[in-house]
């Protein structure tokens, strides 16, 4: 996913900042031809999720913008637990994840099967979602707070009582 072709600025014309996963890698089971109903496969992803001016350009805390790693762990946590079967469906949850649970302004989400046929190097879909396309009470819902006492506790630190 050429960062060269990703938004620079939101709906808004707000600029964005851009926190990024290139080819995460995960085995997971989808498809809908008979071969693919039981065995995991890999399923390459590449994610860009959009901030207006992130926080943590200024406080350098992580808190303050995605924590890839805690994202990652996410989505490795939705391959293992999915029951869907197309790769869109799976964006399309990946996609939510990203704007209702991490706070993301824009994503846009690529999957792929690598070497799924012989003759090509992989299949796949990309989405672009912006928090528009959620509803108000899933993005009302966001678990946003649970990511931050996580990167937190990664730091050592425990959060305050509001």
């Amino acid at each position: 996913m050429p960062l060269s072709s990703l938004p620079q600025s939101d709906t808004t014309g707000a600029a964005l900042d851009l926190v990024f996963i290139e080819g995460l890698t995960i085995a997971t089971v989808i498809g809908i031809h008979h071969t693919e109903l039981h065995d995991p496969q890999p399923v390459r992803v590449d994610l860009a999720a959009g901030l207006p001016r992130a926080a943590a350009c200024d406080s350098d805390r992580i808190g303050d913008t995605i924590d890839y790693a805690v994202l990652r762990e996410r989505l490795h946590r939705l391959f293992a637990e999915h029951k869907v079967q197309l790769l869109e469906a799976l964006a399309e949850e990946i996609a939510r994840i990203t704007v209702c649970e991490f706070g993301a302004h824009w994503v846009r989400v690529g999957l792929a099967k690598p070497r799924k046929f012989e003759d090509l190097a992989a299949v796949g879909v990309v989405i672009e979602r912006r928090r528009g396309d959620f509803d108000a009470p899933t993005l009302a819902a966001r678990s946003r707070p649970a990511a931050r006492v996580l990167s937190l506790m990664g730091e050592g630190m425990v959060p305050q009582k509001g």
